[in-house]
Parts: C-alpha cells; structure tokens; sequence
C-alpha cells in the first residue's frame, strides 16, 4: 500500500500558490473517491501571530513545522496538496540572510512530495500582509526557485495562467501522476474509520 501523494506548491510572492493549492485540492477531493487535504502555509500565520517575518535563527523551525504538518496531514490522507514546503523557506533564507545551512534538510524534506508545482510570475503582485517584501523581489525569487530545483534535478512543472486556466494546467501537469495513485490502480488507502 502506498503512502499519501504529496503536491508541493513553490513560487514567489503573490504568484497565486495559496489560491492554488485551495481550489486543487478541492478540484481533486470532487474528482474521486480518495481523502484530500491542503496545507496552508505555516509562515503566515507565524508572521500574523509574530506582527513581524522571521530572523535568520527562526527560519529552520518554520521549515520544519511546514514539514510536520504536511505530514501530520499525509497520515490521514491519500493526497495532500502543499502550499510550500522548506524548499521556500531556504530560498529565502539564501536570499536575506546569504544563508544556506537549511539547504540539506530542505532537499529530504521535499523529496517526501512526488510532484511540484511552480506558479508562473503572470499574475499582478498584491500586498498581503507583513510576508510580502514588494513586487521587486518575485523575479529573483523565482530565479532561485527554478536554480535550487534544477541543481538537485528536482522536476517541476511551471503554472500559469488566470483563473480556471491556473487550474487547469495544474490538473493537466498532474494527470499522469494522479492516474497513477488513482484507487483503480490500487494505490490508495480505504477511507478512515
């Protein structure tokens, strides 16, 4: 019996990923019979919760609280789509801090998901809170993103698009996959008792 189906969701600031990861998680629990489950992003809530974004030495806590509730999720669920993983949390602390120690622990912990997804830098940049340093900051981001991916030959498919269209790339990217872990071909667990 296999595991739950992690869908990691990358990308800069205000590409969409919260979005996203809502309305496909919502999309694959309506498509089928398997148990779906979304992972909000723990960084805004520690932000909202903190009134402000996290020092250097608090960046390997949040990346593993990101990690322990996607897993805490995969353990009652046959996918679990991830708005982030600690790869984006070692993206950022490389790009404030110049700080590459979370490298290592980012890479094991994202290889636990089968596919990621990169939102596209096609959507307008909107303010949202104390996590968002401005739209100046998306394309280098992006840039370090796509760079820390292809070093460690991590696949991704990039997003984009507005609306239904997001959508709808995100389902095609993950047709092949999901076809794979379907319950007709026996991969996914019987319902919670």
């Amino acid at each position: 019996m296999a595991g739950a189906l992690r869908i990691a969701i990358l990308g800069a600031e205000s590409t969409g990923k919260t979005t996203l990861a809502a309305e496909l998680a919502r999309a694959l629990q309506a498509g089928g019979t398997q148990r779906v489950a979304c992972v909000e992003e723990w960084l805004r809530g520690w932000c909202e919760r903190e009134g402000r974004t996290p020092r250097r030495d608090e960046q390997r806590a949040i990346a593993e609280e990101q990690h322990r509730r996607i897993e805490a999720a995969a353990a009652r669920h046959d996918i679990v789509v991830c708005d982030t993983t600690a790869v984006m949390t070692t993206v950022y602390s490389r790009l404030l801090f110049d700080d590459r120690s979370l490298d290592a622990r980012a890479l094991e912990l994202h290889r636990t998901c089968a596919a990621t997804l990169l939102t596209a830098l096609d959507l307008p940049w909107i303010a949202d809170g104390l996590q968002r340093d401005g739209a100046h900051v998306r394309e280098p981001v992006d840039t370090l993103v796509r760079q820390w991916l292809h070093e460690r030959a991590l696949p991704f498919a990039v997003i984009g698009g507005r609306g239904p269209e997001r959508l709808a790339q995100a389902q095609a990217a993950l047709a092949p996959l999901l076809r794979r872990h379907s319950p007709a071909a026996g991969t996914a667990r019987s319902p919670a008792r």
